[in-house]
């Protein structure tokens, strides 16, 4: 026989809240699993709760043939063949609806937390199978789905992706009508507007396969996207056939965008981690172009700033870095197959900029702000552009050409490309920085674009000095002659890519606080370790280079007394066979090159060079007295032992070094004096009063200009820099000694100390 149970609304409320409860403080519960199903079961409430109650008589809980409640401690449960009264307000079953969905929800997150009682973890997990198993929940839940009560529908669409998710976690299989009703509506896109309630669930669900902690999730991942490999290309492909422009409603194209874009990512950091290789997560590197096409829609500015943002987090091996934190590997294994994707998806970039994304691109309007884009009527709007898209754009373009540039086997070839496109930035960026990069090196442009974005102005300068390091290494395999490696090292300058002279704005920036380096060492979020010790074992190499450029800096700190642009076009003019032309980085030798003038042109527009101009006779004497180099260390930072670690590649896998954040212990730590003994002796620069620039020697200057100094500054920036370093010595030698280091720096403090001997050495040579 059937049995109809009815429960008045207010008790089922009532004991619907008391399970709540329980679960919530994960409570073991003490009844039949029928017991529970008979409340959590939503087939009483299926109906829209937005119209009224239906005259007919509907089955309240569907609870037929099965086992009724027993125990008093659920509820005093009155059977009676009778019907949830007609005037009970409709307010009162969407709540209890949606606390069904609630507990539900409440118990699968329960389930999958490792802080659960097991006896009480084991319940809830029978419960569950139970309501699968009693009822066709999976459809229930489906149907919910275009509710027009939107916190129902979205609570239904919460609740159905951790079904699923249980689902797939227990090796249960999958409701053959959910796979259905995906596929259906994913293939009939536009056609059909159900899809986004698609995308929404799938991301749940591998949202949750990310966050557990479980060792499967590669094939759980495996199982959960083998029926849906294929029509996500037919999706893809509908998404971005579209035609905005000629579209009424663009709203639903907005929001199916946006709600795959976050799939789409989380798919693509799946490849990453979980080391799957489903044609659903190449897609982007297949087809990157279509994507790319949505920035040159007539769409909102936010719209374009979450696709830039999400093909530069791409480039960047990024994507998804929120959940796959904690969870991924120090070291990323090589995948050739990831890196030959990451090669196309930049050569797509590269391809759209060469046909002019950037002359397209605006940035004006409304700028993003905390909390939105508008403002008060009363408050005035302060005029500027979208630094967000600028920086995403910046740091996109400057990471493309690193990837192109490292597969480059031609130094030619790499030459042109990165002269084409670091010119369309820089002509790109020119208008939106104030003061105009026309009136300053250019090579400041990352300092002032990611002034305010500290993670990104890094892994620009990171992406920088990986191509110059991949330029020099090919101009010393083939043997350039002495002339094509000074135009190369002149046009480091004019590109804006010269690294002494970004690291230089870097620590201006900062105002060479030591502090604030520790920061970013000790930091995870940030690549300034990899970029910091890539740099210093340039800098072991390059020091003549880099002193010049520090006279540089210098001289324009002194333009009270000089005008710099005032001589740069008369240096470019006046030079004869007498004087040699070198870009800064060009001019070898030690530090008595200081004496040389120095001259910045800075109109790129109009084709004008940075120059170095010296005489013949100091050119030589320069190239007499260059330093012996000192042997470079080769390690990046030992994890394990005090050893030299291995020299370092190009490889994007190392840009996942992990470092462990312990920054407020260890800043505290780090200005701590005791401990530091006759070691402190030992890092600190020796000798510290001695005047940085030497006295003027008898060479000729080069520059007729009776306002250059013969002695620029007392303490120049090369002393500045050197004293920064020597401070940061000692925070992470007092850190070290006492344990409270994130990984062991003795590799990082020996190429520290290999740099003050290099400077001690060339002013000991003076």
């Amino acid at each position: 026989m059937r049995y109809i149970l009815a429960v008045p609304m207010e008790a089922f409320f009532d004991v619907l809240e008391q399970l709540y409860k329980k679960v919530l403080l994960g409570a073991t519960l003490e009844n039949e699993n029928h017991d529970y199903i008979f409340y959590l079961n939503p087939a009483s409430l299926d109906q829209d709760c937005s119209t009224a109650a239906s005259s007919e008589c509907p089955n309240p809980h569907g609870v037929q043939d099965k086992h009724q409640p027993s125990s008093a401690n659920l509820a005093t449960i009155s059977a009676v063949p009778v019907c949830l009264k007609k005037h009970s307000p409709i307010r009162s079953a969407r709540e209890v609806m949606l606390l069904q969905l609630t507990v539900i929800k409440v118990m699968i997150t329960r389930i999958l937390s490792v802080e659960t009682d097991f006896r009480a973890k084991e319940k809830y997990r029978d419960t569950i199978k139970v309501l699968l198993k009693s009822s066709d929940i999976d459809s229930k839940l489906t149907c919910m789905f275009q509710n027009s009560d939107k916190l129902l529908s979205h609570m239904a669409a919460k609740c159905l992706a951790l079904l699923l998710y249980f689902q797939l976690r227990e090796k249960i299989t999958l409701s053959n009508s959910w796979i259905a009703f995906c596929q259906k509506n994913l293939s009939e896109y536009p056609e059909n507007e159900k899809a986004v309630y698609c995308l929404w669930t799938l991301t749940v669900i591998i949202k949750e396969i990310f966050k557990d902690t479980c060792s499967q999730k590669t094939e759980i991942l495996k199982q959960f996207l083998t029926p849906f490999d294929t029509i996500f290309e037919v999706f893809y492909n509908s998404l971005f056939s579209q035609h905005f422009e000629g579209c009424q409603d663009t709203s639903k194209i907005i929001n199916s965008l946006i709600c795959f874009l976050e799939l789409l990512e989380l798919l693509i950091a799946s490849r990453i981690h979980l080391k799957l290789h489903f044609t659903c997560q190449r897609i982007l590197f297949l087809k990157p172009s279509c994507v790319l096409d949505v920035i040159t829609w007539p769409v909102q500015a936010f719209v374009k700033r979450k696709f830039i943002i999400f093909i530069k987090k791409c480039l960047l091996w990024k994507v998804g870095e929120d959940l796959c934190r904690g969870s991924s590997p120090v070291l990323m294994p090589p995948d050739g197959h990831l890196d030959a994707d990451m090669l196309a998806l930049a050569d797509a970039v590269l391809r759209a900029v060469d046909l002019g994304l950037l002359r397209t691109l605006s940035v004006h309007g409304k700028p993003p702000c905390f909390g939105g884009d508008e403002i008060q009527p009363t408050c005035e709007r302060v005029p500027g552009p979208d630094h967000v898209i600028l920086r995403a754009a910046s740091l996109l373009i400057i990471k493309s050409v690193e990837i192109k540039v490292q597969s480059c086997a031609s130094a030619d070839e790499m030459k042109v490309d990165l002269q084409s496109f670091m010119c369309e930035l820089l002509t790109f960026l020119k208008p939106h920085l104030q003061p105009s990069l026309q009136s300053h090196n250019l090579c400041e442009w990352i300092s002032k674009v990611f002034i305010e974005q500290d993670d990104d102005m890094l892994e620009a300068a990171k992406a920088s000095l990986g191509i110059y390091l991949k330029l020099t290494r090919q101009c010393k395999a083939t043997e350039s002659s002495t002339q094509e490696k000074e135009m190369w090292n002149h046009h480091t300058h004019e590109y804006g890519y010269n690294p002494h002279c970004i690291f230089l704005f870097l620590l201006k920036n900062i105002g060479f606080d030591s502090s604030v380096l520790l920061d970013f060492l000790i930091s995870s979020e940030t690549c300034f370790l990899e970029y910091f010790v890539r740099y210093l074992k340039l800098l072991q190499k390059d020091w003549a280079h880099f002193f010049t450029i520090c006279k540089y800096f210098d001289v324009t700190e002194s333009k009270d007394s000089i005008n710099i642009c005032g001589c740069s076009s008369s240096l470019v003019q006046d030079g004869s066979s007498n004087q040699t032309e070198l870009s800064p980085s060009a001019a070898p030798g030690s530090p008595r090159s200081a004496h040389a003038s120095i001259s910045w042109a800075s109109n790129v527009s109009s084709g004008s060079l940075s120059h170095l101009v010296i005489s013949k006779e100091t050119h030589a004497t320069l190239q007499a007295d260059s330093l012996p180099p000192l042997r470079a260390s080769q390690s990046l930072v030992d994890y394990d032992s005090s050893d030299d670690s291995e020299a370092e590649g190009t490889d994007q896998h190392s840009a996942n070094s992990k470092q462990t954040s312990l920054h407020q212990e260890a800043m505290k730590k780090s200005q701590d004096p005791v401990g530091t003994g006759t070691d402190k002796k030992q890092l600190r620069l020796e000798p510290q009063s001695r005047p940085l620039v030497p006295k003027q020697s008898n060479s000729p200057f080069s520059v007729d200009c009776d306002r250059v100094p013969n002695n620029v500054s007392e303490v120049g920036i090369s002393y500045t820099t050197l004293k920064c370093f020597e401070e940061l010595q000692g925070a992470i030698y007092r850190l070290q000694k006492k344990n409270l280091f994130p990984y062991n720096a003795t590799a990082l403090l020996k190429l520290l100390k290999h740099i003050e001997a290099i400077y001690n050495e060339s002013m000991n040579a003076l």
